[in-house]
């Protein structure tokens, strides 16, 4: 084993500083307490004059700062609340909707359909967890579940307006009056 692969507790060898132990491992350094100095001393991992007295394996693989942050992106992207793959309507891509005010003194507003189409669906996920969390109430009696079921479907009724940015009929909105 080369000694810029040790793990905590393996003994090496310093020219300088005699023998000591590895008491920590970063990418690039050991941190190694010498017990002639009675001090821990910060050593590059790829220094060639160490000579390995006894070898440890490392417990697991060296974390650089890059790995840890990958790892809490990846699990905020798996517990927060994702856009979902709802693809816009094709003649909608690159397109913008314009508001227009009845005062012309007054600034029309102008949006990328793209980002009014996400925030639509963001709206039904929404809605989708709302109903999870009715239906998984512990204190919401069966009649109460229901009359809140029923104001959630008209909710998706006054937005079928915008069904027609859905690209598939499967992802549209229905309300009580279709199935």
């Amino acid at each position: 084993m080369s000694a810029s692969e040790l793990g905590v507790g393996s003994r090496i060898g310093h020219p300088k500083f005699g023998s000591g132990i590895i008491v920590s491992v970063d990418p690039d350094f050991y941190k190694i307490y010498f017990s002639a100095l009675d001090e821990v001393k910060v050593l590059a991992r790829d220094y060639e004059g160490y000579t390995v007295q006894e070898a440890k394996v490392p417990d697991f693989p060296t974390l650089t700062r890059r790995d840890v942050e990958r790892a809490i992106r990846e699990a905020l992207l798996a517990t927060s609340e994702r856009e979902p793959l709802v693809p816009l309507g094709g003649k909608w891509m690159g397109g913008n909707l314009i508001i227009e005010p009845s005062d012309k003194s007054l600034q029309a507003k102008e949006i990328p359909v793209e980002t009014f189409f996400r925030k639509i669906v963001m709206v039904r996920e929404k809605l989708r967890v709302l109903e999870q969390n009715i239906n998984n109430h512990p204190k919401l009696d069966d009649e109460d579940r229901v009359n809140l079921q029923q104001y959630i479907t008209r909710c998706y009724g006054s937005l079928t307006t915008f069904n027609v940015l859905f690209a598939y009929k499967e992802d549209q909105f229905k309300g009580s009056g279709k199935d």
